[in-house]
């Protein structure tokens, strides 16, 4: 019997999130290109600038309708044809609205790129927004509203968002609108929305993929190339403030067997020099399994299946040398306890919170979250879709280019010390908003002998 020998490992390449090529066209959209060998599903995402504080007033949800309606129908197609054009090309067609703009999300096989970008090309350049179909996505999104306000995630981020943010803000109502507002959306709100803000001197379009054998100048120049529209001055984006005063609101729901808990605050986003601390420090909070928050509550204890802490980019804005950034981002906890744990769980929840500032991370704590986060990001990163949906967050929050590769090489040379203090400044205990969707009649006294806030309930 002859024996091989075994198979040596090889040498270790380093990684770094992959660079862009940035470039235009000749309409002023811009275009930011990553070629990724094989990769043959190329995803492709298109960044319009049409936040939602630009919606007219009375009409919350109008960009919500519009970014739907994108793919009903255009002066070519009707909506069923669009919808089997693109199902002819493999290919699956996303939009949707949020506070820094609306986003299209293309993923295609390379083979047929052509023929989707031109689909799309042609949704931007004339949707058809026939009154027909924006009625009955007016309708769909009416249905959705009461599944939203039973949903206690949903319900407690609704409530967050209504406390922290003055009700002049946008960002204290939700993101696709009311049952009021969305009922006042027709097909003329919707063509108004779209030829204010949608045009191509004010959009990026974002390309990854292998691209061997496509002359992609070639094919955006037919495709989105075609797109035309007016250019417009950049629009100033409104400042950001917040109420973090601590206190507890608790939504009731008589009867609930479980308690939804979302504890939160706002604080810097990305262009803050902290970010990197506070991201390492807040997962090692509550990032994964294994954070301080499971280990309490989840193992310890047994009050949970599991309890994560984040932070979420709400808005950002390019830094100004007179007023600085304009941006922020939603630094919270969220989880849920079955009704009898409310009290206790809170309490060990602070108390956690209170050991941290008190006795900050630990290196091993610091060490393992550093592999997690920089260590499989390769892992993060296989498919064109995650790299290009990084790439258009960071042309949404006017990052640079390499904003993400760095942030991995910070993300490991930041100390154990420089985690901590950000963590403890990102969740001081006298300074959250807590949201509990539940029984109040069980749950009230108990929250309210802890002293972690003025408490308060609101109806469901």
């Amino acid at each position: 019997m002859q024996f091989h020998p075994q198979p040596a490992p090889g040498v270790a390449r380093p990684w770094a999130f992959p660079a862009p090529e940035r470039g235009s066209l000749p309409n002023g959209l811009t275009v930011l290109r990553c070629h990724r060998p094989g990769q043959q599903v190329v995803a492709v995402e298109i960044v319009l600038d049409a936040p939602l504080d630009a919606e007219p007033e009375g009409l919350d949800g109008v960009a919500t309708i519009m970014a739907r309606a994108l793919s009903e129908g255009t002066d070519k197609h009707t909506a069923e044809e669009f919808a089997a054009e693109l199902e002819r090309c493999g290919a699956t067609l996303d939009a949707h609205a949020d506070h820094p703009g609306v986003r299209v999300s293309l993923e295609v096989p390379a083979s047929r790129l052509t023929k989707a970008l031109g689909l799309v090309a042609e949704a931007l350049r004339a949707p058809a927004f026939a009154d027909s179909e924006i009625e009955r996505l007016v309708r769909n999104r009416l249905d959705e509203i009461p599944h939203e306000q039973a949903n206690p995630a949903r319900r407690a981020a609704k409530q967050l968002s209504k406390e922290l943010f003055p009700a002049t803000s946008r960002m204290s109502r939700p993101r696709q609108g009311t049952e009021e507002t969305v009922e006042r959306i027709d097909a003329q709100a919707v063509r108004a929305f779209f030829e204010a803000h949608v045009r191509p001197s004010a959009a990026t379009a974002v390309v990854v993929g292998d691209l061997t054998g496509i002359d992609l100048e070639a094919l955006l120049a037919d495709t989105l190339g075609d797109w035309s529209g007016d250019t417009v001055e950049p629009r100033p984006a409104p400042p950001i403030t917040a109420d973090d005063t601590g206190r507890v609101v608790i939504v009731d729901r008589p009867g609930a067997v479980q308690t939804q808990l979302l504890i939160g605050r706002i604080g810097p986003d990305r262009h803050d020099s902290v970010w990197p601390a506070q991201v390492l420090g807040t997962y090692c909070l509550g990032g994964t399994l294994t954070s301080r928050l499971d280990r309490v509550l989840r193992e310890e204890k047994g009050y949970t299946y599991g309890v994560r802490a984040f932070a979420q980019v709400l808005r950002s804005s390019a830094p100004d040398s007179a007023t600085g950034a304009t941006g922020a981002a939603m630094l919270a906890i969220s989880g849920s306890v079955d009704t009898e744990s409310t009290g206790p769980a809170l309490e060990d929840l602070w108390t956690v919170l209170r050991t941290l500032a008190a006795e900050g991370l630990t290196d091993e704590e610091r060490e393992t979250a550093v592999q997690n986060l920089v260590g499989v990001a390769p892992l993060k990163f296989e498919t064109a879709a995650s790299v290009a949906g990084t790439l258009a967050d960071q042309v949404e929050q006017h990052l640079p280019d390499d904003f993400q590769a760095h942030l991995y090489t910070r993300l490991a040379s930041t100390g154990t010390v420089e985690a901590t203090a950000a963590v403890v400044s990102a969740f001081p205990g006298d300074r959250l908003v807590t949201i509990l969707v539940g029984d109040a009649s069980r749950i009230e006294e108990p929250v309210r002998a802890l002293g972690i806030g003025e408490v308060s309930v609101v109806a469901s």
